[in-house]
């Protein structure tokens, strides 16, 4: 027996709550960061934050009765993945936000996709290039000129802000392709090696922290706006909008919900302006909706008819192929993160049904830009749920 199963068709009222609540939790991640790098250090807002995120995740691993990786040579690959990914990333965006506004932050991360498909192609060789997508990457830097500004000269400590929130843009690029070509097909569940992907950056930002910042404020030394960022930004950010992203691929389809990338920058400019009163110049609207078309024409979302697979429901479940692709997104996050397919399957079969839901799911970059993963370069049939 087969049957036509069109994720993407599903009504939309079954998908879109979680498709807007997951743009808004990404999106407002920003925001969390500008209000946690007021009274701490970016390596020690990131530290909390990632032992917030790894705390959540693993509650939910247990909870499932799932079970962290035991191969050495995947933990040896998301060791690479934990610090281009996690680690490295978030601190560039807390000290980018001390220079630049949180909604500026979250365009920066917008372009994680032009990063990702260049070195996709000429480094990893997970993708090639072709004429769409090279005249997308054209529109997306060209973009990347007008957010800068660059008519208006360059220097300052706004620009540099700026130049480090696109370094982590471009290390969610490196860790994207980097875990396509050597986690991805891996046997363990996405919540497993995301779980230990934020293990393995809380550990390396434990040693790190002493050295660049001094040991981290206890909590109780912190305001109470600050405490509820670091918790928003890992339990929500990472640990729920997790499970919310999962389910939206499940229930959409893969490249539907892959479009929360286009939303997560426009939740950042509305938070930043309603909360913090932030503004923007003119120009750097104007270059974000280059990028992300750019963006859209790199990964042929314009245009672009998608087959209706036909499956039989009675075959086994196989793992689909995920495509790197921002945010946290490691990218990601996933991102990651906005984002970083990293794995398929499950070998390591969780006992309880959800577990076994959950096992399928290739594992994300979990940042912000980890929502972007699955459109970054071209993957247009992903059906088991991501991130």
């Amino acid at each position: 027996m087969t049957a036509d199963i069109t994720p993407d068709k599903a009504p939309v009222r079954t998908w879109l709550p979680g498709f807007v609540a997951l743009a808004a939790i990404w999106g407002s991640s920003f925001l969390f960061i500008k209000v946690g790098v007021a009274e701490l250090h970016p390596v020690q807002l990131t530290f909390y934050r990632v032992v917030a995120g790894a705390v959540t995740l693993l509650v939910v691993l247990a909870v499932l009765r799932d079970r962290l990786p035991r191969d050495p040579r995947v933990w040896g690959h998301l060791t690479v993945v934990a610090a281009f990914g996690v680690a490295v990333p978030f601190t560039l965006f807390g000290y980018g936000e001390q220079r630049v506004e949180s909604m500026l932050a979250g365009i920066w991360n917008a372009t994680t996709p032009l990063i990702v498909l260049p070195l996709a192609v000429l480094v990893f060789r997970t993708e090639r290039l072709t004429v769409r997508r090279a005249i997308g990457l054209g529109l997306g830097f060209l973009g990347v000129l007008v957010v800068l500004g660059v008519w208006e000269g360059i220097g300052g400590a706004h620009f540099t802000g700026q130049l480090m929130c696109f370094g982590a843009a471009a290390c969610y690029g490196v860790a994207i392709p980097y875990q396509k070509r050597f986690v991805a097909g891996s046997s363990y569940s996405g919540l497993s090696l995301s779980a230990a992907q934020l293990l393995l950056a809380a550990g390396q930002l434990a040693i790190v922290t002493p050295f660049v910042a001094g040991l981290p404020p206890l909590p109780t030394e912190l305001s109470a706006g600050v405490v509820a960022s670091v918790l928003t930004l890992g339990a929500l950010g990472t640990g729920l909008a997790f499970v919310i992203n999962m389910r939206n691929i499940r229930v959409a389809g893969a490249s539907t919900a892959s479009t929360v990338t286009y939303l997560i920058p426009i939740f950042a400019v509305l938070i930043g302006a309603v909360a913090l009163g932030e503004r923007l110049n003119w120009h750097q609207p104007v270059g974000a909706l280059i990028v992300l078309l750019g963006v859209a024409v790199a990964q042929g979302v314009l245009g672009r008819r998608k087959p209706r697979p036909v499956v039989d429901v009675n075959a086994p479940a196989e793992p689909a192929e995920f495509a790197a692709g921002p945010g946290s997104a490691a990218g990601p996050g996933s991102a990651a993160g906005p984002g970083s397919a990293a794995g398929f399957g499950s070998a390591a079969r969780p006992k309880s049904a959800a577990g076994r839901a959950f096992a399928a799911e290739p594992a994300v970059s979990t940042v912000e830009s980890a929502a972007v993963e699955p459109a970054a370069v071209d993957s247009a049939a992903v059906e088991p749920a991501r991130r």
